[in-house]
């Protein structure tokens, strides 16, 4: 009986490269996409020395529009069906909109958004067909609120929260789930690279650890569960914003993704 098989975006590194490990210590084969065919190598390698499985190394930058239609012409002529589909791939920025570079919010809306969009399309498709898929979008407690100084990478976390749920309903009854996770400040190269890793978000104890994010996650998946939150703190967080005033939701994550 052949294996399943998990396609994971953005899976060099952080809670990619932790998901790509979770799949195959179930046994299952995975597709490794991401910029860096070095690193997915390296990552491919291993896995299939520990767990026996197939690492399959696609390397793709999905800021390109045409990329997520080129991955799935790729799995197709491999005759490869995937059973998971993990939309993990993304980036921030921080610092106030106007002085960003226009060109670099645009990609991020690509890569967050678009490319999480048409990979879904893609992929869903079949698994509707077949009677049996998972996709886990990756999303953030970001999602649940405007963010100042992080504002494109704010609104494009709420996207994948409200299509995730949206999806997850249409799906009912066909076999195929949609899980949304929602993880608050996790230690990866993410803090590093948006620039908000000497925020006071970051700077405030409890920070999750990518291991323990990336297992609630697949966790989460696996039991089909449409949108959940790691951490009680964070959940609780969450929840508040439905009832506080949205002038202090502004003001409180303004502060926190400025620098402490």
């Amino acid at each position: 009986m052949s294996r399943k098989v998990a396609l994971i975006t953005g899976a060099s590194v952080g809670l990619g490269e932790q998901f790509a490990q979770l799949f195959a210590k179930d046994g299952h084969d995975v597709i490794l996409v991401a910029r860096g065919a070095e690193r997915l190598e390296a990552l491919a390698a291993k896995l299939e020395k520990e767990h026996g499985v197939k690492a399959h190394v696609l390397p793709a930058d999905l800021v390109q529009p045409g990329a997520p239609e080129r991955i799935f012409e790729t799995v197709r002529e491999k005759g490869l069906a995937v059973d998971f589909l993990v939309n993990n791939a993304g980036f921030g920025s921080t610092g106030p909109f106007l002085e960003q570079d226009l060109a670099r919010e645009a990609e991020m809306v690509q890569v967050n958004c678009t490319a999480l969009l048409k990979l879904t399309h893609l992929f869903a498709r079949p698994m509707r067909e077949r009677g049996s898929g998972r996709i886990l979008n990756i999303a953030s407690t970001a999602g649940f609120q405007p963010g100042p100084y992080m504002a494109t990478y704010y609104a494009t976390k709420a996207f994948v929260m409200s299509f995730s749920e949206a999806l997850s309903y249409e799906l009912k009854g066909t076999g195929v789930t949609v899980t949304c996770h929602c993880p608050g400040a996790t230690r990866t190269e993410f803090a590093q690279r948006a620039g908000n890793d000497k925020s006071r978000l970051f700077q405030r104890p409890g920070v999750a650890q990518a291991p323990d994010v990336a297992a609630h996650a697949y966790k989460s998946m696996m039991r089909g569960r449409v949108l959940t939150v790691h951490g009680a703190l964070n959940a609780f967080a969450a929840a508040m914003v439905r009832f506080s005033p949205r002038p202090l939701i502004r003001s409180i994550t303004a502060s926190l993704n400025q620098q402490g």
